[in-house]
């Protein structure tokens, strides 16, 4: 009966977090974490189940359109080519040079093997790959 009611908090607090932050990734990936947490473990998959989904949420947290829409009017740059495919959720080397975007300093973009990309400019996480 206790894991009912926890599930049933957790699926309350995933429900007003999805709603309130919509655009907030931690939010949501900490209460869907959380929801499967309390599934898999009890209480302490839920409390693990949060931290771990608020990270993962935020990681992957896409970039505003006003963001992808500064990226693709920029001129194409010269492209970098990598021989490691250039997946979201992936870091690029360190050695490529970022552009900063001005509107939003948590992105910057390059170009990498003729696509533009965006990541996140302190850990060069790829958080969106343009065609």
């Amino acid at each position: 009966m206790r894991n009912i009611m926890i599930v049933g908090a957790a699926v309350a607090a995933l429900g007003f977090a999805g709603g309130a932050y919509a655009d907030d990734g931690a939010a949501t990936g900490a209460a869907g974490g959380a929801v499967t947490g309390a599934i898999v473990g009890g209480p302490v998959g839920a409390a693990v189940g949060g931290v771990a989904g608020a990270i993962v949420g935020t990681a992957l947290d896409p970039p505003p359109d006003r963001v992808v829409t500064y990226v693709e009017q920029q001129p194409m740059s010269s492209s970098v080519v990598v021989e490691q495919p250039v997946v979201v959720g992936k870091a690029i080397s360190h050695e490529v040079v970022l552009t900063p975007v001005p509107e939003d300093p948590r992105y910057a973009y390059t170009v990498v093997n003729e696509q533009r990309v965006i990541v996140d400019p302190e850990t060069y996480t790829v958080v969106r790959v343009l065609n």
